[in-house]
């Protein structure tokens, strides 16, 4: 990339910046939670297709990402999980291939009376825009598309082929990363702009979700000495995943970008359910559980350790030693993924590329942060053989309440996007 092209990208976000804003914000009022994001997947598919991409939008079938590494395990039907990727066939084929991947799925809202303003009808105030999404991570999908419009309006597109994905499942399995793998989309690097602060992530945590299920013996109240009470019964089981949650956190078990972190590996509970009937001791109860894993970290292992932990704590409970808990897996199969393990070759002129990208634009050098949460960058480094830079803008509140995003953030990440495009793909004329 010549000296003289880097300000006219510059400017080329610049013009079109207020553009962008109000394509977020159109992109945020689609209420794209699990199992509602077709209105804002046909909106993307539009816009790509406007842009003249090739647009592959597809139904994910289960059958064809079961067998594969990284696949999580569902319930209920896949008929509404939908995918869509743009396609830029480069005529030069002279530069290094890219994948720019984000999530189109949304975690619910939650009770609306808790916003200040509704979810799904973004607001900027004050340089931030508010809404379900607009930070994680529509933003990153905004920046993604309008850094590559940046190269557009000069009429010049990358010298490689680049993949833009809007994927589904991202919030709970990941499959729909796992099926753009499946599909034959392939890259030399990969780009993620999850909201993390304007920093590299070097590291990121696997992810376990379970169900406990136990089920007591029903009865009057004024009779509970006789009946087994099933959400009592789940307490000591939670408080038996807290002291394993404690061990895994130990110095002995972290991964070394977690070194300085006494806790990075966090369990929570994150919905209970139980009973019939205020006046009847409950007979069932079913909780859900998340739990981090480190990078390495076996997840079958990580499994029978749990089971373990479960069923011993079960036979100290004279109810539950007669009743054992079932323990049913669901949504993350997660493993954990250090790009700071990556010493390739490939990894290292990513990086050193975005490196040089955001220092263009800001003047300073790009911070690396091990974060306590898992991205679809997994697939890609631990599957596919390519690093993934995970690089996004600033977001507050990301799945509470009023969540917002930096606009000057999303206008900062969107230009060193757009400049790591053009160093790591090259450019060619449209």
């Amino acid at each position: 990339m010549t000296t003289e092209l880097t300000p006219r990208i510059l400017d080329a976000v610049d013009a079109y910046f207020d553009e962008q804003v109000d394509f977020l914000a159109a992109l945020t009022a689609h209420p794209s939670t699990r199992g509602n994001e077709q209105s804002a997947q046909n909106f993307m598919a539009e816009e790509l297709t406007d842009r003249g991409y090739e647009v592959d939008r597809w139904q994910i079938d289960v059958e064809d990402i079961r067998h594969l590494p990284g696949f999580s395990p569902v319930l209920g039907p896949y008929e509404d999980a939908v995918n869509v990727v743009g396609s830029h066939r480069s005529k030069t084929q002279k530069g290094r291939s890219l994948i720019l991947n984000g999530h189109i799925d949304v975690v619910p809202e939650g009770p609306l009376d808790m916003w200040d303003s509704p979810p799904y009808e973004p607001r900027v105030a004050e340089g931030w825009m508010y809404g379900r999404g607009a930070g994680d991570m529509k933003a990153g999908l905004v920046s993604n598309l309008y850094a590559l419009d940046a190269l557009r309006r000069l009429n010049l597109a990358p010298a490689a082929d680049v993949f833009y994905q809007s994927v589904v499942e991202e919030e709970c399995t990941g499959n729909g990363a796992l099926a753009c793998l499946a599909r034959g989309y392939k890259a030399d690097a990969a780009l993620i702009p999850e909201p993390f602060a304007e920093q590299l992530v070097t590291a990121q945590l696997g992810v376990i979700w379970f169900q406990v299920h136990l089920k007591g013996l029903p009865t009057h109240v004024a009779y509970a000495g006789q009946g087994a009470n099933a959400i009592e019964a789940a307490i000591p089981l939670i408080s038996a995943l807290h002291e394993m949650e404690a061990r895994w956190n130990g110095v002995e078990h972290r991964h070394g970008d977690y070194a300085h972190m006494d806790h990075a590996l966090n369990l929570n509970i994150g919905k209970i359910q139980g009973g019939d009937w205020t006046s009847s001791v409950p007979a069932w109860c079913v909780f859900d559980v998340r739990m981090g894993i480190f990078p390495g970290q076996s997840i079958e292992d990580a499994k029978k350790e749990i089971e373990a932990v479960l069923m011993e704590a079960a036979r100290e409970n004279a109810f539950l030693r007669n009743s054992l808990p079932e323990i049913v897996y669901h949504g993350f199969h997660a493993e954990g993924y250090a790009l700071s393990d990556d010493k390739s070759r490939s990894a290292a002129d990513a990086i050193g590329a975005l490196d040089s990208a955001h220092g263009t634009v800001t003047g300073g050098a790009l911070d690396r942060a091990a974060i306590t949460a898992t991205t679809d960058a997994r697939f890609f480094g631990l599957y596919a053989d390519t690093p993934a830079l995970v690089y996004g803008p600033t977001a507050e509140a990301i799945h509470g309440f009023n969540e917002r995003v930096e606009l000057e953030s999303m206008r900062r990440v969107t230009k060193a996007t757009a400049l790591f495009i053009a160093d790591w793909c090259g450019v060619e004329d449209i």
